[in-house]
C-alpha cells in the first residue's frame, strides 16, 4: 500500500477512500446494491473512537438490531478520535468513529501493525457548536478573532469584558475537549490555525457530557463539542452564532446553514473507518449497508445534521465499489 500527504497531512492510501462521502440510500437511477437478510447474521462488531460520533454509531447500532440483525452485538466505546485510531491501527477494533480524517502518522502505524488496508466511509455532517451558559445574555455571535482571542496558545482572557469591550464583567470559564478528540484537532486548526495549537488552561474531557455539565453550572462558561450535544441540551445552554469570515454575517449552527455551506468555518464531516479484513465480513457490511441506507433517519434519532443529497448520490456508488471490491479480494 502507497501512503501519501494530502492537505493538512491527511494520509491518503492507494485502495482506500479516505475523505469520500461513502453512504447509501435509496437513490433513483443507483445501481442495485448488496441484499442482507438481517435475521441470518451472526457475530459481532466492535466500534470506538469520537465522542461526537459514537451517538450516531450507537443510534444505527439500535435501529440495525430492531430491523432483524438480533444476532449481532455492537458495542461502541468513546476513547476520542486519536484513542480510536490508535486502537484501530493495533487491530482491536473493527471500525473507528472519526471527527477528522486519518493522519498520515496514524496511517503509517496502521501499516507498521500490518493492519493492512482500510474504508473511510463520511456517515453525517456537524455544525461543531460553541456554547454558553444560558444565563449568558450578552454573547449572541462571536468572529473568528474573537474565538481565538479566547482559545490561542498563552492566551490570558479570562474575563468576558476582555474579549469585548462592550461584554459585562463576568469571569469566563472554559470547559473543552481532551487531545485525544477530533474535535480538539479540527477546532485549533480551524480558529487557532493549527490544529492542536491551544491554551491548556481549561476543564478538559473526552466526554461531552462533562462539558454539558459545566457550562450548564457556570454563568461565565463556554465550550465547544459537536452539534448533537447542543441539540440535546438546548434548554440548559445557548448556542453562539459565528461571524463567516467571508459574508461577515452572523450564522447560526443548524442543518440549514451546513447545508448551504455559510456556517464557516466550523461546519465538518463526520467519518467511520472500516478495517479492511472487518470490511469482508458479512455483518460489517450488512450494519455499514443498513446505516447508508437509513442515514437520514438515523441522523434525526442521534439529533445529528444528515448527508446532503449531492453526497448520498455520490455515497450509494463508493460504497457498491468499496463492497465489490472487498468481495474479490
Amino acid at each position: 500500500m502507497r501512503f501519501g500527504i494530502g492537505r493538512r497531512g491527511v494520509a491518503v492510501a492507494a485502495g482506500a477512500v479516505l475523505a469520500t462521502v461513502v453512504a447509501s440510500t435509496a437513490i433513483a437511477g443507483s445501481s442495485a446494491g448488496p441484499t442482507y437478510n438481517l435475521k441470518k447474521l451472526k457475530g459481532s462488531i466492535t466500534a470506538d473512537g469520537s465522542s461526537t460520533v459514537g451517538p450516531y454509531t450507537t443510534a444505527a447500532a439500535e435501529l440495525f438490531r430492531r430491523a432483524g440483525a438480533t444476532g449481532v452485538k455492537v458495542t461502541v466505546g468513546i476513547s476520542g478520535t486519536g484513542g480510536g485510531f490508535s486502537r484501530f491501527c493495533k487491530g482491536e477494533i473493527d471500525l473507528s468513529d472519526a471527527s477528522r480524517p486519518m493522519r498520515n502518522s496514524e496511517a503509517a502505524s496502521c501499516k507498521s501493525n500490518n493492519v493492512g488496508s482500510w474504508r473511510a466511509f463520511t456517515v453525517a455532517n456537524d455544525a461543531l457548536t460553541v456554547v454558553v451558559n444560558s444565563q449568558n445574555t450578552w454573547a449572541r455571535c462571536l468572529t473568528v478573532a474573537e474565538l481565538k482571542k479566547i482559545w490561542e496558545p498563552g492566551s490570558k482572557v479570562d474575563n468576558w469584558k476582555d474579549v469585548r469591550p462592550s461584554f459585562p464583567d463576568v469571569p469566563l470559564k472554559l470547559f473543552g475537549p481532551g487531545t485525544d478528540s477530533g474535535t480538539f484537532d479540527y477546532f485549533t486548526e480551524e480558529i487557532n490555525g493549527r490544529a492542536r495549537a491551544s491554551r491548556t488552561d481549561y476543564q478538559a474531557s473526552e466526554d461531552d457530557n462533562v462539558l454539558v455539565q459545566g457550562v450548564s453550572g457556570e454563568r461565565g462558561a463556554m465550550a465547544y463539542f459537536g452539534f448533537s450535544y447542543y441539540v440535546e441540551n438546548q434548554s440548559r445552554l445557548n448556542a453562539i452564532q459565528i461571524t463567516n469570515p467571508k459574508t461577515n454575517q452572523c450564522v447560526t449552527p443548524s442543518k440549514a446553514s451546513v447545508f448551504n455551506n455559510t456556517y464557516k468555518p466550523l461546519g465538518r464531516s463526520l467519518f467511520i473507518y472500516a478495517k479492511g479484513s472487518s470490511f469482508k465480513r458479512q455483518e460489517v457490511q450488512a450494519f455499514l449497508d443498513y446505516m447508508f441506507d437509513n442515514e437520514v433517519a438515523i441522523a434525526n434519532r442521534a439529533d445529528f445534521i444528515s448527508l446532503t443529497p449531492k453526497q448520498l448520490k455520490r455515497a450509494r456508488t463508493n460504497f457498491i465499489l468499496a463492497v465489490k471490491a472487498a468481495n474479490r479480494s
